[in-house]
């Protein structure tokens, strides 16, 4: 079985950081999606702003749910893994982890609820056969249903043991 959880590495960028040279809270949440865009592309072959701009159709952000366990620091290396844990008709929940570069510390976790959304008619919009075929393709559901402050949980004992 393929592993559906993907993962790619970048380094910290200086204007990403507070004067403390941690990275700013909010930028967790650009590398980890930035991160999913082109492990996208790279893994599945699924260009999301190509699609958005041949379709009229993208995802937009219903929900973000992040904790943070260590700061990640201006550059340092990072390991950023995502997945698909979940998807309806028309919305996707997918988790990101930062991690150090060797996947020893966790730095952030976070979810992210995206509806499918048409550009022009400005509601959201049922996901098609193809992209439902794509999507069980690349579903990697948790062992069982938590709630994000579980996941959270487990995550950080995890983190606490490695």
């Amino acid at each position: 079985m393929e592993n559906k959880t993907l993962e790619s590495k970048t380094r910290i960028q200086y204007q990403d950081c507070d004067p403390f040279n941690h990275l700013n809270n909010s930028k967790y949440i650009d590398y980890i999606m930035a991160a999913r865009t082109e492990q996208l592309l790279d893994h599945y072959g699924f260009n999301v702003s190509d699609y958005a701009y041949k379709q009229g159709i993208g995802w937009v952000t219903a929900q973000t749910q992040i904790s943070y366990f260590q700061p990640a620091s201006w550059m340092e290396v990072v390991t950023i893994q995502s997945r698909l844990i979940h998807f309806s008709e028309s919305s996707l929940l997918v988790e990101g982890l930062m991690w150090d570069e060797y996947k020893t510390k966790l730095k952030s976790a976070m979810w992210v609820k995206l509806v499918h959304f048409n550009i022009q008619t400005q509601k959201s919009h049922k996901h098609s056969e193809a992209l439902l075929e794509l999507f069980n393709k690349m579903h990697s559901p948790l062992q069982s249903h938590v709630a994000f402050d579980e996941r959270m949980k487990s995550l950080r004992m995890l983190n606490l043991t490695t």
